[in-house]
C-alpha cells in the first residue's frame, strides 16, 4: 500500500512538473520584455499577413498584397506604414510607365521578429498537446 501511495505521489509530481514547464513555455514570451526584439506589433491579423507574405516572397507590390489580404487601401496602408516604422519591412516606390508603384520587403530585423513570434507560436501548440 505505501508503495502504490508512493509511485502515486511520484506520478502527480511528474505530472505537475509537466504542467509547470508548459505553463513557463507559455508564460515565458509574454514576460520576457528584456528582448530585444520582443513586440507585439506583428499581431494584428493584416500585419502578420503581410510579414508572412513577405517571408516567402522576396518582394510584393501594394496590389498583390492587397489582393492576398482581401483588405482596403487604406487598412493595407496604415499596416504597411507601422510595419515600416518598426524597421520590419522595406518600401521602395517607383512608377512603371506612369503608374505608381510601391513594393515591399522583409528586412532583417522583420524576419528575426517573424521567427521568433512563430518560435512562440510553435511552443504554444507544444505545450497545449503536451
Amino acid at each position: 500500500m505505501a508503495k502504490r501511495a508512493a509511485q502515486q505521489r511520484a506520478a502527480r509530481t511528474e505530472v505537475d512538473a509537466a504542467k509547470s514547464e508548459r505553463l513557463r513555455t507559455v508564460g515565458s514570451y509574454v514576460a520576457d520584455k528584456g528582448l530585444k526584439d520582443f513586440d507585439r506589433l506583428i499581431y494584428e491579423r493584416v500585419r502578420l499577413g503581410i510579414m508572412s507574405a513577405l517571408s516567402v516572397n522576396s518582394s510584393m507590390t501594394f496590389s498583390e498584397l492587397k489582393a492576398l489580404l482581401k483588405t482596403s487601401d487604406g487598412n493595407l496602408s496604415a499596416h504597411s506604414r507601422k510595419l515600416e516604422e518598426a524597421g520590419y519591412i522595406a518600401c521602395r516606390k517607383s512608377f512603371d510607365e506612369r503608374v505608381p508603384r510601391t513594393e515591399y520587403s522583409l528586412t532583417p530585423k522583420g524576419k528575426r521578429v517573424l521567427e521568433r513570434y512563430l518560435a512562440h507560436m510553435e511552443s504554444l501548440i507544444n505545450a497545449a498537446r503536451g
